[in-house]
């Protein structure tokens, strides 16, 4: 979480394929679906303070990677890295997006405003396309350029109703566009990844953490268990989707992980209008369906593509 990982470059040594396979496509579901049901998990944790979950999201989430990474005999990789003054560097600033990442989408959920999370994560794809005309050159056709327009129209509208940009969509949407582009040219692959930057936020997590219950203003071990369990928690929901995901991203397509990934999004737009409540105006509505529409186009030659390699 990324929360929900926009396309990632397959890991050339992780035995990518060509193709689609089922077990890539019930990877990939399973980690969509627990990505898509996550803010009911963080709304739990509402009174927590967003810093004070991603400290613990980190300290928890380093044993589950460690031992997935030795479970897949990785643990060179990860050593390799930690030895190389570029990777750590390069490692540091994806990790510094993720935790900006994941503070916005904590304090989002948390606050009432996961519409807007679901709005960052749907603008994500259109983001990165725009990313890669601007960063690295690439030519936009005129689908995408289409519904690159229809998402700044949606955004205008938004910014008009509330008087204000959406800052916490936007603020996923790019945290997570330069978290994306950076870990593809960060090259080894996304469970060695993800494994570097929890160490590097280690040690100031569990400083944090450590600091806190020396104030006694943590909810950790502070006498209710709910909270115990929830912190602890952090960790299984923040690693195990990704891992799930990195082995089921290589094992499918990229036009199909293109169009799965709006799976978490449109859960977590369902879950906010009908189990949290949160308003849906009509401007909203309209927005929304710039955004749905956007999507839509841009989804059209993915699927185009898939129809003449089949054929």
């Amino acid at each position: 979480m990324t929360d929900t990982p926009a396309l990632p470059r397959p890991d050339a040594a992780s035995g990518a394929t060509t193709g689609d396979s089922l077990p890539g496509f019930l990877y990939a579901l399973t980690a969509y679906l627990l990505w898509g049901f996550l803010p009911l998990y963080m709304k739990a944790l509402a009174h927590v303070p967003p810093v004070e979950v991603i400290a613990h999201r980190v300290v928890w989430s380093l044993p589950i990677a460690l031992a997935v990474l030795l479970w897949m005999g990785r643990t060179g990789d990860l050593r390799a890295a930690l030895k190389s003054p570029r990777m750590l560097g390069m490692g540091a600033l994806t990790a510094a997006l993720i935790s900006v990442n994941w503070g916005i989408y904590v304090w989002a959920i948390g606050s009432g405003h996961a519409l807007d999370a679901a709005l960052g994560y749907y603008i994500n794809p259109l983001f990165s396309i725009f990313l890669g005309a601007v960063l690295l050159g690439e030519k936009m056709g005129r689908t995408q350029m289409a519904a690159i327009a229809l998402a700044v129209v949606a955004v205008g509208i938004l910014t008009w109703e509330a008087g204000r940009l959406p800052v916490v969509a936007l603020g996923l949407t790019v945290t997570w566009g330069f978290y994306a582009y950076l870990k593809r040219r960060l090259p080894i692959g996304p469970n060695q990844g993800f494994t570097l930057e929890v160490l590097i936020l280690l040690i100031p997590a569990v400083g944090y953490i450590g600091w806190l219950l020396a104030k006694g203003s943590g909810h950790f071990l502070e006498g209710v268990a709910w909270d115990n369990a929830l912190l602890l928690g952090c960790g299984i929901v923040t690693a195990v989707p990704l891992m799930i995901y990195a082995n089921g991203a290589k094992r499918l397509t990229l036009s199909t992980i293109a169009i799965m990934q709006y799976i978490a999004p449109t859960l977590i737009f369902l879950t906010a209008v009908f189990v949290f409540g949160e308003p849906f105006s009509g401007v909203k509505l309209v927005a929304f369906s710039l955004i749905w529409a956007a999507l839509v186009i841009y989804s059209l030659p993915l699927l185009a593509g898939r129809l003449r390699t089949r054929g």
